[in-house]
This record gives structure tokens, C-alpha cells and sequence, in this order.
């Protein structure tokens, strides 16, 4: 590539959009990112070089220090071309050496280059919900010559597994993951090369339900996005003689039922391991060779091989994700197995987990297991508790049981059993039916989630405080599969709830390309209104507003996910194309409330004050709003949904419309109009990042609007706060509603109300992620560190005292008797390692400068920690901090990454402005809180 380098150290982790390399990418004008050379204070340019097929371009030197999200600069880039590029980049130091190249390919970026059909199982009737079975499909077709490169490129309406001459392409599983696909569809690209053969080949996939038409969310309505299913596979060979051959579903393919006879998310997997087609995917004669007499749970048996329906050809937007795929992360051993009962085994993984089990010891051919899988064991721990996973299934009848599989085994010479095709919550299995003792080795758990890159790391001299962290991750890692779920055994879908979970989730996991994917199908589904929904992607889709169990959407707080979400993702990667890509969303949504809040008015406030105040245009006070979901302490008494009536209520449908009627009557303007001003405020600074002064202008004058309008309302002429719980106080102080005179006395409030809890966090879903870091931002560490390190109930230290491995839906998931309270996997209380990095160990993101470029590192020891130290990967590299007092003497360690500068603060107020390297640091030590055991 010319120019050789003047001795400085190349540029490395060369990566394209949000991943390291990708094969398929449609980007049509993709971006490059890159950490600089070692010890480089700041880039004055960079160049960069690279070949498209034959064709080579070079940007020759660019004036820039920008490093991240930088245009590729080559030429117009066309379908299933290889580009290889590389950078260098002129810094204070002189001019580096050329970066390692990162290599991609292009996807087929027009729908004409699909020539591929799509093809759906013969399937007369739709079979109805927990009776769908996994089809097998299957396709012949030949190579005519040796093959240099080939490659699929497949998706599905459903979930699929692709297989080639017998072999499984790829290791991505639940593909195509889920989206919105009334709007786009993601498309996955296999490297083939080695699986083709010289002559006849054969396709094959196994194709289900999945997201598409299986049930979803809380309401578990199947069909969400169509009622049949169906798959596209197109192959490109190319030749030794440079011709290509394309092939792929089409005319000529068959499907049968095989060994999966029903496959759902909710419902499960049953399979006869019998039943399975042999080398239905090799090349050859098959026959369907079924043997049941009967097949678990719908009756379906092994049939003949049948012409598949033959459909259209693709024409809707067929796009590569820019999230990672879902993948088999780990597997996780019994910690132990117990037989309570004759043919019953209880195993127990030692970690709740999202995946899927896979169980080799099936016992003899023949034997029927039934799979039950659960978070937690009844209370005295004799069985599983399945009761997590029914949370909303009062009135529901589900037609199996909650995380249940069922298998047939084919004997010990037959395969294993994993159902790929569904995903469970669980950390204890119970195996009804198996007539020996399974072997340790002859079961394991598989973890299934998206496949992050892991950034974040904490330790301390509290092996409980370390513990939390390790809780937090595993807590993150398995609500994370291709959407951000929010729990992980009864509803699957990507609440909104992510718009405060992405703060602790981005410091554990780079979930950049997450967030980016996500945000693509809540824009995707938004109503023409504004309206954002309570989950992303919706299946319910324009039936939200007439489908039974419909709580209505654009709730305060989860709606805003769609400014908060970029806004953070922006803060932590520092991607403004992502800001660009979703500003209508954005606006949409804030125009929205302002309308909203402008249009209607409460019916308390209005027989209150027949005449507006002029305020009041401002006040977000009527619509259906969770509030402070989950907030702990006494029932709030009932407005309309009188004991009485209760009674009456026999049906799902029935008790979701009383509780709808319910939320409305209440007054829940304090906490919307909150989240009003919040989004507001949030908008007008990204419309200056973006550059443009006018919209800035005029959402900064509306958020000062909606900040008078929620001082005018909820705040006494003395300066007390009229919503005197915990929750309210910290989002006063978290997004500055209160003026700054009143923030003294606000926090000595909440410190009160704290206290007069038992010194016990009184918050629910939307406000816990505040309330340690609040306090030590407003002078009460103490008060956090004592709440970190409290046991008993209603405590981040409960979860370790009563076993739980990953954190709960309500404050007591598992009580010390061992009853459980909805779920036990949720993200909520996992931003505890808020505090711990931003606090404990001091690494905080600055307020105004994205993506670590410039940071603060200020340690706050307390809680009897004598060190601690945080390890965070960032877009320009590594950061660490390391702390540690002895001899009264506190010392500290900065690692701060090529590119960036770090602002030090000592707890003795000491202040340091640092560049790249590593910096040492000593004070005198500040006297140590013993925390509270």
C-alpha cells in the first residue's frame, strides 16, 4: 500500500460498522473504526487503503482526529463484492505503520440479484398452537466444477437450520432472530467453500416457527407477523474458470415432518428422536423411515417427503443485522443431580441460564422423557417451581406445561437431544420418565444468547461485592438474544425497559450493534402518531389496539426508550450516524407527548381546577402509565377495580381491561411528566450534535417549559416535593427538575424516606438504576455503600443470601423460606455495577465528550473496601483503574487508552488532567466506612 511507516506502531482492531469482519453486509456505505498506536496522544490524519475485487482505491491523507465511524472512502460498493482496506493514520509522533486490513464482503444489495424463491413446508391447515411441528426441507442441486468461493445467503419466516451435504453450515442459532419483519427482514451469509461438492449436491434446512408465527410476549397470540412459515436460500458458486453457478429454493424441493413435532418458544420442543428422516441432508435416495406408532403432543407421524409450496420471490427489504449472532456461548455441568422420586431426576446447573438443555442419556429407544424447566425449586427444594414462568398466566390456560420439552429417545445408539428450536429460563431441570440414573456427563445446560463482546470487569477486597458484578453479568448476558429481552421465561419479547437497562448493560457488554438493531425495529413498529410500544419488535402489530390482553402502548418512561436508547448508545460508542438514523423516531415520540400533554387533561385535575393553569399544557397527566412499576411497600388502593369486582373477573382479557380502566384514573403526571422533560432536554442536545440549532432551540425551550410546569405542580411552596416517595425524589435530583436551591433539602428527603424504610431501597423498575449513584453524587456515599452492602430483605445482598445467580424482577424474588416472586432473571437491579464502576472504582463517562474520548476517573472508597479495580474496554482501548490504601496511605493506577485524556480526582480533592499511558497516584488516605455487615 505505499509509504512505508516512520517507526510508530500501527493503528489495530480494524473493524467495519459495529463488528470486527462480516460476510453479507448491505451496508451500502459502511464505516470503519480503529484504536490508535500505541501511546498516540491525538490523530491529525489518516489514510486509508484497500482493494474492492480488482479495484483499488486510497483516500490518501484525510485533516481528521476522528477514529471512530469514519467513512470507508472507496468506491460505490456492489452486491457479494470482497473489500480488503487497511489504515494509517499521522500523529504527534510522526506517521504509523499500516493497521492489519479487516476483510468483508457485500451481500446481495438488490432485490434483483435474488433469484431464489421462497419455498414453505406442505402444510395443509394451519396446525393450531403447541401442535406446529419443525419441517424438514429439502433441495438437490449440482455443482458443475471445482468450486473456489461460495456462499449462502438465507433467511427465514420462522427460525431455520441450514445443513449442506449433511453438514451444519454455520454456527448462529435462532436465526434469523427476531425483527420487525413487516419492515425488514434479516438475511445471514454462510462461507460454504469447503461443504460444496463436484457434482450433485444437497440443501437442506429445518424450519419452525420461531418469533414469525409462534407465541410471543405476554398475551402469547401466535401468528403475530403471518400464519405460515417459509424459507429462502440462495448459493453462489464461483468457479475455477471464473463462471458462477447460482442455485437455490426453488422448484423441486420437498418437506416432511422429521423427528420435531412441535416447536415454540412458550410451548416448547417435542421430538421423536425415532422419527428422524436418515441422511435427509445427503446427497442420494432418502426415505422418511419413521417407525412411531405415535408422536408426542399432536399426533403427527413420519410421512412421505411431499413438493414443497412454492412462493414468491423475495421482495422485502433483505438486510444484514449489525447485531452479533445468537450462539451457544457455554456449556454448565451438573453441580448436582437427585432422584426424589422413582423415574424422576432433579438436576441442578448451579446458574440460572437462557438456552436450552442438551440431555445424551435418554435411556432406552422408546423411553417418553418429559423436560420441566425452572429458576428456582419449590420451597424445601423437592421439586422444580415452574411459578415464575406462569406469572401471567392467572386466567390463561396454556396448552402445556410452562418450559416443558418432551423427547422420544432413539435409544443409546441414537443422537442426543437439543431443542434448538425454542429457548428457556432456567437453572434446575426435572426429567419425568427415564428409567435408570442419568450420568453427570450425560446432561448439560447450553447458554444461548447474542454473542457480546465482554468490556467490563470489577474486582474488590469484598468477594460479596465481587460476586454482585458476577451476578450482574450473567444477568445481562441472558436477556440478551438478538432483542433486549426483559425476563427470560414467560414473555420473550424487547420491552422498552431497555431505555433505563442500557446503562449498566453497555458496561459489562459492547452491545453497540444491539442497541443499533433494536432501535431499527421500535422505529420500524412506531405508530404513525409517535407512539412508541411497550416491546420491540410488535408482532401484534396494527391489531395492538383490538387484541385481547391489550394494555395500551406509549407508556412514560418505556416509550422514551426511543430517545434515551440512542442517546446512551451514542454516550458509550460515540455513533452520531445512529442519532441521524433515529431522529424522526425521536421526534415523533416527543411530539407526540407534547400533544398529548397539551390535548388532554386528568379528570382529578380538571375537577380540581375547572380552568387550566397556564402550566398545565405542559403536564403529561391522562393515559395508561405503569409509573413506578414494582415499587415496593404497602397496595396502592384500588380507583375502580373494587374487591367486588375482582370477583366477578373470570378471564385474562376480562382482568386486563379492568386493570387498563384502573391506570387511567390515575394521576400519574409526576412521574410522565417527568420523563417528558427528560426527553426533551435529551432531544435538544442531540438535535446540536446533528447540527441543527433550531430544533435545538426549540426542544431546549420546551424541556425548560415541562421543568417549570413539573416545579409548578409538584413542588410546595416550602420546597417539599407533593409525591413524597424515594422514586420521586431521585428523579428530581437524577435529571435536574429541582432548582438548585432546593437540591440540598431534596436530598436530606430522600435520605429520610430511606431511613424510614429501614434504610431499604423503595424503588421500583424505572428508578433503582439511580439510587446509589444519586446518593454518592449528592453527598450521602456512606448511605450508598451501607445500602449496597445491606442483607435482609429488600437488598442487593438478599439475591447471594437466599442462592439466586442471577437478579430478580421484584427486590424479594426468592424469600429466605424459598418462595419465588415473578422472575428471576431481570435486568433491573443488575445496575448495581453502575455504582461499582462509576463509583467504587471511578470510571465514569463524561458528560459531553462520547465514547471515553474524555473520561473521569474519582474513586469513592467506602463500604470497608481496602481496593478495588475496574477494567473497561472502550471504543479507543483499554481503561483501567486500580485502587488500594495501606498504611494509611490511598494509591492509584490510571490506564488511560491512545486517543484519549482522563481527568483524576483523589478523594482529597487532589485533581490531575492525564493522556495515554499509565499514571500513579498517592494520597493520604480519607478515614474508611466500615459499611454495614
Amino acid at each position: 500500500m505505499g509509504e512505508l511507516g516512520w517507526g510508530v506502531s500501527a493503528p489495530t482492531d480494524l473493524r467495519v460498522e459495529h463488528r470486527p469482519a462480516l460476510l453479507g453486509l448491505t451496508e451500502p456505505s459502511p464505516r470503519l473504526s480503529w484504536r490508535l498506536p500505541e501511546g498516540a496522544a491525538r490523530q491529525r490524519a489518516y489514510r486509508i487503503a484497500g482493494q474492492m475485487g480488482d479495484q483499488p482505491w486510497d483516500t490518501r491523507w484525510v485533516a481528521s482526529d476522528r477514529s471512530l465511524f469514519v467513512p470507508y472512502g472507496g468506491p460505490p460498493l456492489v452486491s457479494r463484492a470482497a473489500v480488503r482496506c487497511a489504515v494509517r493514520v499521522r500523529t504527534g509522533a510522526g506517521v504509523s505503520a499500516w493497521s492489519e486490513p479487516v476483510h468483508w464482503e457485500m451481500g446481495l444489495l438488490d432485490p434483483d440479484d435474488w433469484t431464489a424463491h421462497w419455498i414453505g413446508p406442505a402444510e395443509g391447515e394451519v396446525p393450531p398452537p403447541g401442535f406446529r411441528p419443525a419441517y424438514h426441507l429439502r433441495g438437490d442441486f449440482t455443482a458443475p466444477g471445482a468450486v473456489v468461493r461460495a456462499r449462502a445467503y438465507a433467511t427465514a419466516h420462522g427460525l431455520y437450520e441450514l445443513f449442506l451435504n449433511g453438514e451444519r453450515v454455520g454456527d448462529a442459532e435462532l436465526a434469523p432472530g427476531f425483527t420487525a419483519y413487516r419492515s425488514h427482514l434479516h438475511v445471514q451469509t454462510y462461507d460454504v467453500t469447503g461443504l460444496v461438492r463436484t457434482g450433485g449436491n444437497v440443501l437442506g434446512a429445518v424450519l419452525s416457527d420461531g418469533w414469525f408465527r409462534g407465541r410471543t410476549s405476554y398475551h402469547r397470540l401466535p401468528d403475530g407477523f403471518g400464519d405460515r412459515t417459509a424459507l429462502v436460500v440462495q448459493l453462489h458458486l464461483d468457479h475455477e474458470d471464473g463462471t458462477t453457478t447460482v442455485t437455490g429454493t426453488g422448484p423441486g424441493w420437498r418437506s416432511a415432518v422429521g423427528a420435531v413435532k412441535a416447536a415454540d418458544f412458550f410451548d416448547g420442543v417435542a421430538a421423536d428422536l425415532r422419527d428422524e428422516p436418515p441422511g435427509w441432508h445427503t446427497p442420494g435416495p432418502v426415505s422418511h423411515g419413521g417407525t412411531t406408532p405415535h408422536a408426542p403432543r399432536n399426533g403427527l407421524v413420519g410421512g412421505p417427503w411431499s413438493p414443497v409450496v412454492l412462493r414468491e420471490r423475495p421482495t422485502a427489504r433483505l438486510i444484514s443485522s449489525p447485531a452479533p449472532p445468537v450462539r451457544r456461548l457455554q456449556e454448565l455441568a451438573p453441580v448436582s443431580i437427585t432422584c426424589p422420586a422413582r423415574g424422576v431426576h432433579i438436576v441442578d446447573f448451579g446458574q440460572n441460564v437462557g438456552g436450552w438443555v442438551r440431555l445424551s442419556d435418554l435411556g432406552p429407544r422408546g423411553t417418553l422423557l418429559g423436560l420441566t424447566h425452572a429458576e428456582a425449586l419449590t420451597p424445601g427444594g423437592g421439586d422444580v417451581d415452574t411459578s415464575s414462568g406462569q406469572a401471567t398466566l392467572r386466567w390463561y390456560e396454556p396448552p402445556r406445561g410452562v418450559q416443558s420439552d418432551l423427547v422420544v429417545s432413539g435409544g443409546p445408539e441414537g443422537p442426543a437431544f437439543e431443542p434448538r428450536h425454542t429457548r428457556h429460563g432456567f437453572r434446575y431441570l426435572r426429567v419425568d420418565g427415564h428409567p435408570g440414573r442419568i450420568a453427570p456427563g450425560g446432561v448439560a445446560a447450553v447458554a444461548v444468547s447474542s454473542d457480546l463482546r465482554r468490556t467490563g470487569w470489577f474486582r474488590c477486597s469484598d468477594e460479596r461485592v465481587e460476586r454482585l458484578h458476577d451476578i450482574a453479568c450473567w444477568t445481562y448476558r441472558n436477556q440478551a438474544c438478538d432483542i433486549p429481552m426483559a425476563e427470560i421465561t414467560r414473555e420473550l419479547a424487547g420491552w422498552t425497559d431497555f431505555g433505563w437497562n442500557i446503562r449498566g448493560a453497555r458496561l459489562v457488554h459492547d452491545v453497540s450493534g444491539l442497541s443499533a438493531k433494536w432501535l431499527a425495529d421500535l422505529a420500524a413498529d412506531q405508530w404513525p402518531d409517535g407512539t412508541v410500544r411497550n416491546y420491540a419488535p410488535d408482532p401484534l402489530g396494527p391489531g395492538s389496539l383490538t387484541a385481547r390482553f391489550a394494555i395500551p402502548h406509549g407508556q412514560a418512561g418505556f416509550g422514551d426508550a426511543a430517545v434515551s436508547v440512542p442517546w446512551e448508545t451514542w454516550r458509550a460508542y460515540g455513533d452520531d450516524g445512529l442519532l441521524a438514523r433515529q431522529y424522526a423516531s425521536m421526534t415523533a415520540w416527543v411530539e407526540r407527548v407534547a400533544r398529548v400533554a397539551r390535548d388532554e387533561r386528568h379528570p382529578v385535575r380538571r375537577a380540581a381546577r375547572p380552568e387550566p393553569a397556564p402550566h398545565e399544557e405542559f403536564l403529561w397527566d391522562t393515559g395508561y402509565h405503569f409509573g413506578e412499576h414494582l415499587e415496593p411497600g404497602p397496595p396502592r388502593p384500588p380507583v375502580t377495580l373494587t374487591r367486588q369486582r375482582i370477583a366477578r373477573i373470570t378471564d385474562l382479557e376480562s382482568f386486563t381491561a379492568a386493570v387498563v380502566e384502573e391506570m387511567r384514573a390515575r394521576d400519574h403526571a409526576a412521574f410522565a411528566t417527568a420523563y417528558f422533560h427528560r426527553s426533551a432536554r435529551l432531544l435538544s442536545r442531540i438535535a446540536g450534535i446533528l447540527g441543527r440549532p433550531d430544533d435545538a432551540e426549540r426542544y431546549g425551550l420546551l424541556a425548560e417549559s415541562v421543568r417549570a410546569a413539573w416545579q409548578a405542580e409538584f413542588i410546595t411552596p416550602d420546597g417539599a416535593l407533593t409525591c413524597d416517595t424515594q422514586a420521586t425524589h431521585l428523579r428530581a435530583l437524577a435529571y435536574g427538575l429541582v432548582p438548585e436551591e432546593l437540591r440540598a433539602r431534596t436530598t436530606a428527603r430522600l435520605v429520610e424516606l430511606i431511613q424510614a424504610a429501614g434504610t431499604r431501597p423503595g424503588t421500583g423498575l424505572p428508578t433503582t438504576h439511580l439510587l446509589l449513584p444519586v446518593l454518592a453524587a449528592n453527598g450521602h456515599l456512606d448511605l450508598a455503600y451501607e445500602l449496597l452492602l445491606r442483607r435482609g430483605s429488600r437488598s442487593w445482598m438478599s439475591v447471594i443470601d437466599n442462592g439466586g445467580t442471577t437478579f430478580w424482577e421484584v427486590w424479594d424474588g426468592i424469600t429466605p423460606d424459598g418462595r419465588t416472586n415473578l422472575a428471576l432473571n431481570m435486568p433491573t437491579r443488575a445496575s448495581v455495577v453502575e455504582f461499582l464502576h462509576g463509583d467504587v472504582g471511578g470510571v465514569r463517562l463524561d458528560e459531553d465528550v462520547p465514547a471515553y474520548r474524555r473520561f473521569t476517573v474519582a474513586p469513592r472508597p467506602g463500604g470497608g473496601l481496602t481496593w478495588a479495580e475496574v477494567k473497561q474496554d472502550s471504543p479507543y482501548g483499554r481503561i483501567g483503574s486500580a485502587w488500594r490504601i495501606e498504611g494509611g496511605r490511598f494509591s492509584l493506577e490510571v490506564t488511560v487508552p491512545p486517543g484519549t485524556t482522563a481527568e483524576v480526582v483523589l478523594p482529597d480533592g487532589t485533581r490531575a488532567e492525564v493522556g495515554p499511558g499509565v499514571h500513579a497516584f498517592a494520597a493520604r488516605a480519607e478515614p474508611a466506612d466500615s459499611g454495614v455487615a
